[in-house]
């Protein structure tokens, strides 16, 4: 018996393309695992040398997916600014603020500490599409400090310099993310 997973060409394509997806994936997760173990040497890890500024931009330098950069949707004109769903993401978001300041005043300056608070952060800003501006300058300083996490190794740790722009960043963030509330309609 012959199953199909598709009905028509579109679904074919779709399928296929998420397979695809998956297997560079997977076979990244495998090529990564082995560079770390000394299976593979630096020569042959960089032997294709392909020309992907796209997704050497998104995969090494910035570090975190495209949704998290960018606004998910744009809000119409039209729609309230404030929602019951908006309050709670707006909640989560002072939660990832004082969660990360606190990591910082805490020397928790590890790579592997700081990243994931700041990933939280991003992602909780990021739930804020129709409260905060695209541009606002909180989001994009803690996609800086991703990127800039992101070139360094888990166990690696902040300078105390880094650590105090870090907490400085943070802070100013923070500041203007709960100026720009009352403008919001809350």
């Amino acid at each position: 018996m012959e199953v199909k997973l598709w009905n028509d060409k579109r679904e074919r394509e779709l399928l296929e393309s998420l397979a695809d997806l998956y297997a560079i994936i997977k076979a990244t997760e495998k090529l990564e695992r082995a560079y770390v173990r000394d299976l593979v040497s630096a020569a042959d890890y960089e032997a294709y040398r392909l020309d992907c500024p796209a997704a050497l931009n998104r995969l090494v330098q910035s570090g975190v997916p495209a949704t998290i950069e960018l606004r998910a949707a744009t809000a119409s004109s039209s729609a309230p600014p404030a929602t019951a769903a908006s309050a709670s993401a707006i909640a989560q978001c002072v939660q990832s603020f004082i969660t990360a300041m606190d990591a910082v005043k805490l020397n928790m300056l590890a790579n592997d500490q700081v990243r994931p608070l700041l990933h939280d952060l991003s992602t909780s800003m990021g739930k804020l599409g129709t409260v905060l501006p695209p541009d606002f300058e909180g989001k994009v300083k803690v996609n800086e400090w991703l990127a800039k996490l992101h070139k360094m190794g888990a166990g690696d740790e902040l300078t105390d310099q880094q650590a105090r722009q870090l907490n400085f960043d943070l802070e100013s963030a923070y500041s203007a993310f709960m100026a720009s509330l009352p403008t919001a309609g809350l």
